[in-house]
Protein backbone atom coordinates (compact mmCIF):
# COMPACT_ATOMS: atom_id res chain seq x y z
CA UNK A 1 0.00 0.00 0.00
CA UNK A 2 2.90 2.39 0.75
CA UNK A 3 4.21 1.86 -2.78
CA UNK A 4 0.92 2.95 -4.37
CA UNK A 5 0.48 5.86 -1.97
CA UNK A 6 3.99 7.12 -2.77
CA UNK A 7 3.26 6.90 -6.48
CA UNK A 8 -0.06 8.67 -6.04
CA UNK A 9 1.48 11.53 -4.06
CA UNK A 10 4.29 11.93 -6.61
CA UNK A 11 1.77 11.97 -9.44
CA UNK A 12 -0.39 14.58 -7.72
CA UNK A 13 2.68 16.72 -6.99
CA UNK A 14 3.93 16.55 -10.60
CA UNK A 15 0.47 17.35 -11.96
CA UNK A 16 0.09 20.32 -9.61
CA UNK A 17 3.58 21.52 -10.55
CA UNK A 18 2.76 21.47 -14.27
CA UNK A 19 -0.59 23.16 -13.67
CA UNK A 20 1.03 25.79 -11.48
CA UNK A 21 3.69 26.61 -14.08
CA UNK A 22 1.09 27.08 -16.81
CA UNK A 23 -1.29 29.01 -14.55
CA UNK A 24 1.43 31.40 -13.38
CA UNK A 25 2.60 31.98 -16.94
CA UNK A 26 -0.96 32.49 -18.22
CA UNK A 27 -1.75 34.89 -15.35
CA UNK A 28 1.14 37.09 -16.44
CA UNK A 29 -0.69 37.72 -19.73
CA UNK A 30 1.72 35.87 -22.02
CA UNK A 31 0.93 33.26 -24.62
CA UNK A 32 1.24 30.03 -22.66
CA UNK A 33 3.66 28.05 -24.82
CA UNK A 34 5.61 30.97 -26.26
CA UNK A 35 8.35 30.74 -23.65
CA UNK A 36 10.82 27.92 -24.50
CA UNK A 37 11.65 27.27 -20.84
CA UNK A 38 8.01 26.57 -20.04
CA UNK A 39 7.65 24.08 -22.88
CA UNK A 40 10.90 22.33 -21.89
CA UNK A 41 9.84 22.25 -18.24
CA UNK A 42 6.47 20.73 -19.13
CA UNK A 43 8.09 18.07 -21.30
CA UNK A 44 10.52 17.23 -18.48
CA UNK A 45 7.68 17.02 -15.95
CA UNK A 46 5.73 14.78 -18.34
CA UNK A 47 8.74 12.48 -18.73
CA UNK A 48 9.15 12.21 -14.95
CA UNK A 49 5.41 11.58 -14.61
CA UNK A 50 5.71 8.78 -17.17
CA UNK A 51 8.53 7.14 -15.21
CA UNK A 52 6.56 7.47 -11.96
CA UNK A 53 3.54 5.81 -13.57
CA UNK A 54 5.67 2.97 -14.95
CA UNK A 55 7.52 2.28 -11.72
CA UNK A 56 4.80 2.77 -9.13
CA UNK A 57 1.67 1.60 -10.93
CA UNK A 58 2.78 -0.68 -13.76
CA UNK A 59 5.50 -2.03 -11.47
CA UNK A 60 8.18 -2.09 -14.13
CA UNK A 61 11.50 -3.04 -12.64
CA UNK A 62 9.85 -5.04 -9.87
CA UNK A 63 10.17 -8.76 -9.66
CA UNK A 64 8.90 -10.45 -12.74
CA UNK A 65 10.02 -11.55 -16.13
CA UNK A 66 11.71 -9.18 -18.52
CA UNK A 67 9.26 -10.21 -21.21
CA UNK A 68 6.31 -9.03 -19.11
CA UNK A 69 8.05 -5.72 -18.38
CA UNK A 70 8.74 -5.23 -22.08
CA UNK A 71 5.14 -6.01 -23.00
CA UNK A 72 3.85 -3.48 -20.46
CA UNK A 73 6.28 -0.84 -21.68
CA UNK A 74 5.33 -1.36 -25.34
CA UNK A 75 1.62 -1.26 -24.49
CA UNK A 76 2.07 1.94 -22.49
CA UNK A 77 4.12 3.55 -25.27
CA UNK A 78 1.41 2.62 -27.79
CA UNK A 79 -1.34 4.15 -25.65
CA UNK A 80 0.67 7.35 -25.12
CA UNK A 81 1.42 7.57 -28.85
CA UNK A 82 -2.27 7.16 -29.69
CA UNK A 83 -3.34 9.82 -27.20
CA UNK A 84 -0.66 12.35 -28.14
CA UNK A 85 -0.89 11.68 -31.87
CA UNK A 86 -4.69 11.80 -31.82
CA UNK A 87 -4.70 15.05 -29.87
CA UNK A 88 -2.25 16.66 -32.28
CA UNK A 89 -4.24 15.40 -35.25
CA UNK A 90 -7.48 16.84 -33.85
CA UNK A 91 -5.87 20.20 -33.05
CA UNK A 92 -4.29 20.44 -36.52
CA UNK A 93 -7.62 19.55 -38.13
CA UNK A 94 -9.47 22.17 -36.07
CA UNK A 95 -6.85 24.78 -36.97
CA UNK A 96 -7.08 23.90 -40.67
CA UNK A 97 -10.89 24.04 -40.70
CA UNK A 98 -11.15 27.38 -38.89
CA UNK A 99 -12.43 30.08 -41.24
CA UNK A 100 -10.70 33.47 -41.48
CA UNK A 101 -13.71 35.15 -39.85
CA UNK A 102 -13.46 32.78 -36.90
CA UNK A 103 -9.73 33.44 -36.65
CA UNK A 104 -10.28 37.22 -36.61
CA UNK A 105 -12.94 36.90 -33.93
CA UNK A 106 -10.67 34.65 -31.88
CA UNK A 107 -7.74 37.09 -32.16
CA UNK A 108 -9.94 40.04 -31.15
CA UNK A 109 -11.23 38.15 -28.10
CA UNK A 110 -7.69 37.17 -27.09
CA UNK A 111 -6.43 40.75 -27.19
CA UNK A 112 -9.17 42.02 -24.83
Amino acid sequence: MKHYLSGYLLSVFLTALAFGLVALHAASGHVVFAHPFLAAALVAIAAVQLVVQMVFFLRLGARGSRRWNLALFIFMALIVAIIVGGSLWIMANLNYNMTPAQMNEYMINQSE
